[in-house]
């Protein structure tokens, strides 16, 4: 037997016993879940009230080693009956950032916190301690003393998990607090094979994602997109501050119609030729109105990715910005 995430196992008798240790822990997780869910437990209480049965708990094939059983547990929910736990104080909540300085304001400001938060982090209530300091630091950003007491919490935490990718994220949040979001190479996930896989329609999508809506209020237009190599053919259309694209169509009233060669729509794809440069090269030909064109590109925004997770940590213009059009 060989699984994901794991080592072979050999033998007749061991492979149905790990099979059936599997089969029997997404079940019990799905129907247990579902079990309390019928119960009232909602999807803010499930992990803390869920557990998995000892016998399966001494398995070794289904500990969370890859995932965690409080996550999952809350997914089960999610799937199921959504995010909301039926509290229509949690339906609109406000914003952590907005609604900390109230906290902090009733419980009597910073230094009552965090000799409070000290307290509890050296009694090993972390969770505890967790929960009045995440206040203190959305309310106060700039508060080091906060946020280094609250990253010697998710540290406590995270060396407890069994779980990596659990265990990370309160490590990872822990440097982040004390040093800022990592500096140096970001990831990408713009490589030429990726790309190169990426359907016109898609990219076109992902155009329509960059689109700042505030700005495309009141603007209007439509293009047509022709790339003969591949013989596709698109729609662009631009109303009530919303890109949207059809694909195998074309208008007969556009304002605009571009042809590019796919191959070529592929360099400005990958951010290594814009689109002004297939212009001038001749590769892309414009034929109508170059205003829908020009203003389109006024309205895309450029990602930076090197926003931050925790309040206070962020440094500008963390990645290069990808320029595709």
């Amino acid at each position: 037997m060989f699984a994901s995430h794991s080592w072979p196992r050999w033998g007749n008798d061991r492979v149905q016993e790990v099979m059936r240790a599997q089969r029997d822990t997404y079940a019990n997780l799905n129907n247990g879940v579902l079990h309390l869910a019928n119960q009232g437990v909602t999807i803010n209480q499930i992990h803390n009230v869920y557990k998995v049965p000892e016998s399966l708990q001494k398995q070794w094939a289904v500990r969370s080693y890859h995932g965690s059983v409080e996550h999952n547990s809350r997914a089960v929910i999610n799937r199921y009956l959504g995010y909301w736990d039926g509290n229509p104080t949690t339906l609109i909540p406000l914003s952590p950032e907005d609604s900390a300085p109230l906290y902090v304001e009733m419980m009597g400001g910073a230094k009552p916190i965090i000799a409070k938060g000290r307290e509890l982090y050296e009694s090993g209530k972390y969770r505890l301690a967790q929960e009045i300091l995440n206040k203190l630091v959305y309310a106060e950003p700039k508060n080091t003393e906060a946020k280094d007491l609250l990253a010697d919490v998710f540290e406590q935490i995270g060396y407890q998990q069994e779980s990596p990718s659990v265990r990370n994220s309160f490590l990872a949040a822990a440097y982040e607090l004390r040093n800022g979001i990592p500096t140096g190479a970001s990831p990408k996930s713009s490589g030429p094979d990726m790309i190169r896989a990426m359907t016109t329609s898609l990219w076109l999508d992902f155009l329509s994602v960059r689109l700042d809506s505030a700005k495309a209020e009141g603007k209007q237009f439509k293009i047509n997109l022709i790339t003969p190599d591949n013989d596709e053919k698109f729609v662009v259309e631009l109303s009530n501050a919303t890109l949207t694209s059809i694909e195998g169509f074309q208008a007969d009233d556009a304002d605009l119609t571009i042809t590019i060669d796919r191959e070529d729509l592929l360099q400005t794809m990958m951010g290594a030729v814009s689109f002004d440069d297939q212009i001038k090269s001749g590769k892309a030909v414009l034929k109508g109105d170059r205003k829908p064109y020009d203003e389109l590109k006024t309205l895309l925004v450029h990602f930076d990715l090197g926003f931050e997770m925790m309040p206070g940590t962020a440094a500008k213009h963390l990645s290069p910005e990808m320029r595709t059009f």
